[in-house]
């Protein structure tokens, strides 16, 4: 008496290869930032606001790099803003590049002294 192992397996290949396909058809688009403190001071009361969300942080020292992962959802400008120094420094707020939804790739901020920033962007459309 014979086996037919093969086909018996051919339906879980056929699973096996459509599951595949599904979740290789889905794409997360992401932005990878990096926030440059090169103002020379502490930076407190970081956050950065980018359509449909923001992040921040309590501190960033002088010289350090602050990494977070976004992802984009919808359009509108980067917004950042800080304390200089302690926390009876001043208010900074600055207004960065538009974003757009889809968008994906790196953006650097750096933060300068008096309260200026540069931005350096390698997004996709």
């Amino acid at each position: 008496m014979r086996h037919r192992i093969g086909i018996h397996r051919w339906p879980f290949a056929a699973i096996a290869l459509m599951s595949t396909t599904i979740v290789g058809g889905c794409h997360s688009f992401h932005v990878e930032v990096t926030v440059e403190n090169r103002t020379g001071a502490l930076v407190q009361l970081l956050e950065v606001d980018y359509p449909s969300a923001s992040f921040g942080t309590g501190e960033l020292a002088p010289q350090a790099d602050y990494h977070y992962r976004i992802q984009l959802r919808g359009t509108g400008p980067l917004k950042i803003q800080y304390t200089e120094g302690n926390l009876r420094g001043k208010s900074v707020q600055i207004t960065g590049p538009t974003l757009v939804e889809r968008q994906e790739g790196k953006l650097e901020i750096v933060l300068l002294p008096g309260g200026k920033a540069v931005f350096h962007s390698d997004l996709t459309p």
